[in-house]
């Protein structure tokens, strides 16, 4: 049969990860969203990319288009060069013909920046496609693992849920009442902490040394009760001299004078 010191160590195990299920699962919507958010970035800056292309691809058709119309008024002021009757004629045609040569050289040059833009991106692109290609059924394998995790937790938090009740059952009324009211009072839920090199790994004071000698000396939970009850410590697991024991803890608050402490002992 499992002690109860034991039991109150399986305890705190067991509210320590449903703690943790409950924090994931409250904070999934948010999660969720981010995840989202992530992809929809990815997506975003592909679709820039892809705007940026379209965007090059319909400025250059524009050029083209500008640049087919001059060459038809060239057509025309060529004509109209050849049909000169007069000096004063033929200047005008010669300058409007002048004209629009030097609008198709700047057209065409423009064409050319386009088309250079136009392959930049395209690099860009096909270096991406891999990306591109995958990112929808990616973001849908994403949610759907995530939405599994989400559905283990809850089931593993009922599991959990469960298994505590059976273990709180089996303790002994005033000790389950105590247990219960230290992990609520404590910020981090922990009502039993373990000691490291002497202090509690809860609220990190250093146990004095006729605390320690009582953990080593004391078989059964010894219990200190002094003017205040509202707080307890109770101190575990102390490796010293071959000797293991466990703490159970509640943080000190800076208003409270004194400290009930309860010491256990567990080899």
């Amino acid at each position: 049969m499992k002690s109860e010191l034991e039991k109150l160590i399986e305890l705190q195990k067991t509210d320590t990860n449903i703690r943790n299920l409950k924090k994931a699962i409250e904070s999934a919507e948010q999660r969720r969203a981010s995840l989202e958010q992530e992809f929809e970035q990815h997506a975003f800056s592909i679709r820039e990319i892809q705007t940026r292309r379209d965007t090059a691809q319909a400025k250059r058709t524009d050029l083209e288009n500008k640049i087919a119309e001059n060459k038809i008024f060239v057509e025309r002021s060529n004509r109209n060069l050849k049909n000169a009757q007069n000096q004063k004629e033929y200047e005008t045609a010669m300058r409007e013909t002048d004209n629009l040569q030097k609008q198709i050289s700047a057209l065409e040059t423009q064409v050319l920046e386009k088309m250079t833009e136009i392959e930049e991106v395209e690099k860009i692109l096909a270096e991406r496609a891999d990306e591109i290609n995958s990112l929808e059924a990616n973001q849908k394998a994403a949610l759907k693992d995530f939405d599994a995790e989400l559905a283990k937790n809850k089931q593993e938090e009922e599991i959990e849920s469960q298994k505590r009740e059976k273990v709180f059952q089996t303790l002994p009324p005033q000790m389950a009442s105590i247990y219960n009211r230290l992990a609520q009072r404590s910020r981090d839920g922990i009502a039993v902490a373990e000691v490291l090199n002497g202090s509690c790994s809860a609220c990190f004071m250093s146990l004095r040394p006729q605390v320690q000698v009582e953990l080593k000396t004391t078989d059964t939970i010894i219990t200190c009760l002094q003017r205040l009850k509202r707080l307890l410590r109770i101190f575990c697991k102390l490796k010293s001299d071959g000797f293991f024991r466990r703490i159970v803890s509640f943080r000190r608050f800076p208003f409270v004078k004194s400290i009930v402490k309860i010491a256990v002992k567990f080899s």
